[in-house]
């Protein structure tokens, strides 16, 4: 229920209803906004901070299995997961200007703990799981900044809204991969310990600072925090731990469960696994030294030249969240159904796509370049229609429930989805990636039927 709440402590505004465009105060809901998409930013720089890194904790000297590896990028998914269980309650509870504030402060925790371990390789394998685990705190965030925004905004602008603060949230997965071969390149920003040497197949030792690329972002850690204490309030929305799981009564939750998973369930799980994807199909991780030495060296794959997936993985990410964001208004316009009935489509025609090039191609340079070619793009094309679907549903939702169980719902799909992730990383160590996909073709098949039966055709039970 929606009850007028008396201010205290500058915490909590009094009475507040965005339906109202009288009263509606539309500079604090887009400051809000603005500050809390800064924050989710972050969070998603921290979640998949470990994304960035573990794929060259070999270089740096550990001495990991494939499998213990796709385990480390996995951790992060499934403490994600859990901790948006957490979150999804928390806006109601304690409040936007809380949740967003401490949320935001934690994150450096993990942060500082990934970049002192990377500076020698020393730590056991079981620290950096725990590490991982703890790098969750940012996914779970989510689930507490999305429904907690989306109180301040109307129905006829929360596509929109929730749009802009998850795209660009997303975006910070895109940073971290990004940013990090660029950070660790400075010395003068490794002004905290020494640097590192980066041992690469058959070339000569590179000198890094492998600690920037965590160290660099707890600054703005510890001053987001700051500003959100000051700038933020809280809605008056209460609702009760048993009052918000009555959600799960409703058929509908579980729906657009199914939904979201196939969306940012697909976006976060490619995203975490995509650098190791790509480095072990066609990059080092399936090479063998076969020309030269020292300097002069190669990387070969069948005695031809391989990609290094550091130089593309971060693509993934900035198109997923690109879509989520530019097609969130034609979401307002046209509805969320018919979106995500295109998303669907479009996810298992891009997967099938890709299948073609799971198995690298070496009878020569050409074919083995086509291969690689037509992997990344139809990898594109998934995270393409994977934010397409990450902006609809996230419209759908509010369309279909009432705005206090609309909330919940919100945190509830995100925290399933966030397992993306784990399942991903998890069914890479038991299975071909060919079946893999194979499995995400079906599961994409019924997620069309779901959507198109329940919310987008004439006729639908819930159209949105």
């Amino acid at each position: 229920m929606i009850e007028a709440t008396a201010a205290r402590r500058g915490d909590w505004i009094q009475a507040w209803d965005p339906e109202d465009e009288k009263t509606w105060d539309k500079a604090l809901a887009w400051r809000t906004l603005w500050i809390t998409t800064a924050m989710l930013t972050l969070c998603f720089v921290a979640w998949f901070l470990p994304s960035a890194i573990v794929p060259k904790l070999n270089a740096l000297g550990y001495d990991f299995t494939r499998e213990q590896l796709y385990w480390l990028t996995a951790m992060p998914g499934l403490a994600g997961g859990l901790m948006r269980l957490v979150w999804m309650v928390l806006p109601p509870l304690i409040g936007t200007r809380k949740m967003v504030a401490l949320t935001t402060l934690l994150l450096v925790f993990p942060t500082l703990g990934w970049g002192v371990r990377v500076q020698s390789p020393t730590a056991p394998y079981w620290e950096l799981l725990v590490l991982a685990f703890l790098a969750g705190i940012g996914g779970g965030a989510f689930s507490g900044f999305m429904p907690s925004t989306s109180y301040f905004f109307p129905r006829s602008k929360q596509g929109t809204a929730l749009g802009l603060q998850a795209g660009i949230g997303n975006f910070g997965v895109s940073l971290v991969q990004l940013a990090t071969p660029w950070l660790i390149g400075f010395g003068m920003l490794g002004f905290l310990a020494g640097s590192q040497q980066m041992e690469r197949p058959g070339l000569p030792p590179r000198e890094v600072w492998y600690q920037n690329a965590a160290f660099t972002w707890i600054p703005l850690m510890v001053l987001g925090a700051v500003i959100a204490w000051i700038f933020l309030r809280s809605v008056p929305i209460k609702a009760n731990i048993r009052q918000q799981f009555d959600i799960f009564r409703n058929p509908d939750t579980w729906w657009m469960s199914l939904l979201y998973i196939m969306t940012f369930g697909t976006f976060s799980g490619l995203a975490a696994q995509f650098g190791l994807l790509m480095q072990n199909l066609y990059g080092a991780g399936n090479a063998e030294i076969v020309q030269g030495s020292g300097a002069t060296a190669q990387i070969l794959v069948a005695g031809y030249s391989v990609p290094d997936p550091v130089n593309y993985v971060f693509l993934g990410a900035l198109v997923g969240a690109g879509a989520r964001v530019m097609f969130s208004p034609l979401t307002d316009r046209m509805g969320g159904a018919i979106w995500t009935l295109i998303s669907g489509i479009g996810l298992v025609a891009s997967i099938v796509f890709t299948m073609t090039a799971l198995v690298p191609d070496t009878s020569s340079a050409e074919a083995l370049h086509t291969g690689f070619t037509r992997f990344l793009l139809g990898m594109l094309a998934i995270f393409l229609f994977s934010g397409i679907g990450n902006a609809s549903t996230f419209k759908q939702m509010p369309m279909i429930f009432e705005r206090r169980q609309a909330g919940g719902v919100l945190g509830w799909t995100a925290a399933l989805a966030a397992f993306g992730p784990f399942i991903f990383g998890v069914a890479l160590t038991l299975m071909s990636p060919t079946a893999f996909y194979a499995i995400g073709v079906v599961y994409g098949v019924m997620c069309i039927g779901i959507t198109w039966w329940r919310y987008a055709r004439p006729g639908a039970p819930r159209p949105s």
